[in-house]
């Protein structure tokens, strides 16, 4: 069986505590119920199952009482939250996964467990990578899926199995008796996920592996790049109480679109422009021209200045 507590203690990057509690998302996929298996047999008495019902799908509820009865069958601790209120037309998934998270750091936060882990995996890596790729992201979405991130409220979201592979994970799973449920999301051609699923499995020359380790070679570049950003952010941006005065001159594109990025949302911290709109306003600026991008306005200059924008009539 694989080295859970070696895993998750590389995941976080740090020794773990003794009696540390750990929350961990189940949705009664093979997945997950993996990572539970392997998590309630690394810490005993120390893990709670949590399972999110967003009430989209007619069978959610029956899942979610699945996991309950296999998690009380095993004492291990289990709570079922609901996704309630009126759900969104468009970006459903992303709601959903929002909503998601937010459910599981109140309930970890309610139980004192400060570290949720979920089990996305290399293969999930993998696909990550290939849908940001098609979508032309940069060198945080090549990044893929983060090891670890806040949640806020103290609670840190952990994925300790993004080395390891789906099927591995399988055999868990399998070896455990627990009948997984089957998502049949998983299958719907309406998500690039399952598209970029199918091409990985058609493709003998695209390994999830390899992939994956790609993706965790470009977080490591990513994290070099933000890292080098407070330097020049420290040395080049000047605060007052009214504007952000950036000297971007002679910076390499991508730090110039970093401060940029920066300074915007230090005046208004509601922003939330994409790239594109980023590049034309940096393209305007180095021509001499003014722009206004959300409610900030940037003038052109020696020394770029963005103040909040005047109010319009």
């Amino acid at each position: 069986m694989l080295d859970f507590a070696a895993l998750l203690a590389a995941a976080l990057d740090r020794d773990l505590a003794p009696a540390e509690r750990f929350a961990v998302a189940v949705s009664g996929g093979p997945d997950s119920v993996a990572l539970l298996i392997l998590a309630a047999a690394a810490f005993p008495g120390r893990v709670t199952a949590i399972t999110v019902d967003h009430g989209l799908r007619a069978g959610a509820a029956t899942e979610a009482a699945m996991v309950a009865g296999q998690c009380a069958a095993r004492g291990i601790p289990h709570a079922t939250l609901r996704w309630t209120g009126d759900k969104p037309g468009a970006n459903l998934q992303a709601a959903a996964r929002d909503a998601r998270y937010a459910l599981m750091a109140d309930c970890c936060a309610a139980r004192g467990i400060a570290v949720l882990l979920t089990a996305h995996h290399a293969d999930d890596q993998a696909e990550t990578l290939l849908m940001r790729l098609a979508r032309g992201s940069g060198s945080g979405g090549l990044a893929g899926i983060r090891v670890r991130r806040e949640l806020g409220h103290g609670i840190m979201l952990v994925r300790p199995l993004l080395g390891v592979r789906r099927q591995a994970l399988a055999a868990v799973a399998a070896a455990s008796g627990w009948p997984p449920v089957d998502d049949p999301g998983n299958r719907d051609p309406r998500f690039a996920r399952t598209h970029a699923r199918r091409l990985l499995a058609a493709t003998d020359w695209l390994d999830a592996a390899r992939l994956a380790a790609a993706a965790a070679h470009l977080a490591q570049a990513e994290a070099a790049l933000a890292w080098t950003a407070d330097l020049a952010w420290a040395g080049r941006a000047t605060s007052t109480p009214d504007a952000i005065d950036l000297d971007a001159a002679g910076l390499p594109a991508e730090l110039q679109r970093r401060l940029v990025v920066r300074a915007i949302a230090a005046i208004d911290p509601s922003a939330t422009p994409r790239g594109a709109a980023i590049a034309r306003l940096i393209a305007r600026l180095d021509t001499g021209h003014a722009a206004t991008i959300a409610r900030v306005r940037a003038h052109a200059g020696p020394i770029w200045r963005f103040s909040r924008a005047p109010p319009r009539r």
